[in-house]
């Protein structure tokens, strides 16, 4: 079981795969980016363009730990664990049907005007709202 509180299931797809018979390692990220964009709808709804902030991203790691192999349902927990002022980091494991550790990675989420194209804080809402909802401060010291 995993220390975070939000999970996103999956399942690994023969189109996931390259010829090794594995999940190719670029693939994790994308999983990670689909428990990522699921982990934001679950707190902040279908995404009203005009309320949020934008997010890129500026900083993706993976430790791959296992190969996932087609068809192997995969448990992706994640949570925020740090806020900066224009950045969200979000820590991520994967797991297995046994609740082993197949990869664990991290996000560097930034808060982006695209209309300026520059960082922008991260808004007093999003930040309460994610505080709220992993139960702890999560701005750095």
């Amino acid at each position: 079981m995993s220390a975070f509180r939000f999970r996103h299931q999956l399942q690994a797809r023969f189109r996931d795969c390259d010829l090794f018979g594995h999940v190719n390692n670029a693939v994790y990220f994308t999983y990670m980016e689909e428990g990522r964009w699921a982990y934001w709808r679950q707190l902040t709804g279908d995404f009203p363009h005009g309320t949020l902030p934008g997010l890129i991203l500026a900083r993706a790691e993976c430790d791959f730990i296992r190969p996932i192999r087609p068809g192997e349902r995969i448990d992706v927990w994640l949570g925020a664990t740090k806020i900066g002022r224009t950045s969200i980091t979000i820590d991520c494991e994967m797991l297995d049907d046994k609740s082993a550790l197949v990869a664990k990675g991290k996000a560097v989420m930034v808060t982006y005007d695209y209309s300026s194209a520059k960082p922008i804080p991260v808004p007093d809402w999003c930040r309460a709202k994610l505080e709220e909802y992993e139960g702890r401060n999560l701005s750095r010291a």
